[in-house]
């Protein structure tokens, strides 16, 4: 007799429970598990199971069983894939288009030439020949240990994903900041992404996009890094002195000016800080989407995992150490200027 076998009975649900039991032959399982007598009755209290999906399968054959709700699940989203595909392929396609221009750009123009703009783009932004110096050093480094392609790849990605989720990232937040309603529907989305683990990121858009496609790990990388600059831009323009809207309001601005000629750049300072954290995340989320096909540095990481390389992997780890290092600080030396700019 098992558990909950009075439980049933009290509810007079015994013959529809009765009618869910089949003839045929038990598995392996079932087998083990009656030898066991996983199915009798518990001793004491101590032992007495908690009435999930499984222990009621057992009193009643006809409850259904977790392994069912699963594979609901999953029929579910097979159902719909195709025409979900339908939908997400023309829409996100663009992303494809740029990831893949963004690789072969990078990779077809030589180094004397993809370096030195490097360096110039990092000048403009922070004004330090300390920095520039650092950053040269770091990718000649690279380049030294025949990891200059890798890191190219790893950069081309970083560049086009974070900008994206900036360029996505940045109005939603500003929404966010002049409606209440739009933050209580946003907040617990961007709750669940950044509790997600990265990894189950990766799971439904294997089934909706194809491995050999960029805007599988493109997507990923995307809805993983976007949260920061969303919500720090919203944090940003809310943390605004009243005081300065007010006066704004006294000269008559109309809303589009305030946002743009006071809101934005005062709340410019963490709107840099929401950069800096996408930036960094999106580094780590290329380094885990290299599982599906993602080109950089998290290759030659897999390939250490894979082949027990314990050079390769701790070399590549260093690599990727020496870009986020690089990115920080550039991220970090603009802000400062920012600040010491609005301080003036």
């Amino acid at each position: 007799m098992a558990t909950y076998d009075s439980l049933f009975s009290a509810l007079g649900l015994k013959e529809w429970c009765a009618e869910g039991k089949e003839d045929g032959p038990m598995s392996m399982a079932d087998l083990l598990a009656k030898a066991k007598g996983d199915n009798a009755e518990p001793e004491s209290l101590w032992d007495f199971p908690f009435p999930s999906m499984d222990a009621l399968n057992d009193s009643c054959a006809a409850f259904p069983q977790s392994r069912e709700l699963t594979k609901g699940l999953e029929q579910g989203f097979l159902a719909v894939k195709d025409n979900l595909s339908l939908v997400l392929d023309p829409l996100t396609q663009p992303l494809s288009w740029a990831l893949d221009g963004a690789l072969y750009g990078m990779l077809t123009t030589p180094w004397w030439i993809i370096i030195p703009i490097m360096l110039a783009v990092v000048f403009l932004v922070t004004k330090s020949w300390k920095l520039v110096l650092f950053v040269g050093a770091s990718l000649c480094l690279l380049a030294f240990i025949d990891y200059y392609v890798y890191a190219m790849q790893t950069l081309a990605i970083i560049f086009v994903c974070a900008f994206l989720c900036v360029l996505l990232g940045v109005p939603i937040g500003i929404a966010m900041s002049r409606s209440n309603t739009m933050q209580r529907l946003t907040i617990p989305v961007l709750d669940m992404l950044q509790t997600l683990p990265p990894f189950v990121y990766l799971i439904p858009l294997i089934f909706l996009f194809s491995v050999t496609e960029s805007k599988l790990y493109g997507i990923a990388i995307i809805l993983y890094a976007i949260v920061p600059v969303v919500r720090l831009t919203n944090l940003g323009i809310r943390l605004v002195d009243k005081d300065v809207i007010e006066a704004a309001n006294a000269f008559g601005m109309t809303p589009s000016q305030k946002l743009f000629k006071v809101q934005i750049p005062l709340a410019l300072p963490n709107i840099m800080a929401g950069i800096n954290q996408t930036i960094m995340m999106s580094l780590a989320m290329v380094v885990i989407a290299s599982l599906v096909s993602a080109p950089g540095l998290g290759v030659l990481v897999l390939r250490g995992i894979r082949n027990l390389e314990l050079g390769v992997g701790l070399v590549a780890g260093l690599g990727i150490v020496i870009l986020a290092v690089v990115l920080d600080r550039v991220t970090k030396a603009s802000l400062a200027r920012i600040n010491s700019s609005q301080n003036q």
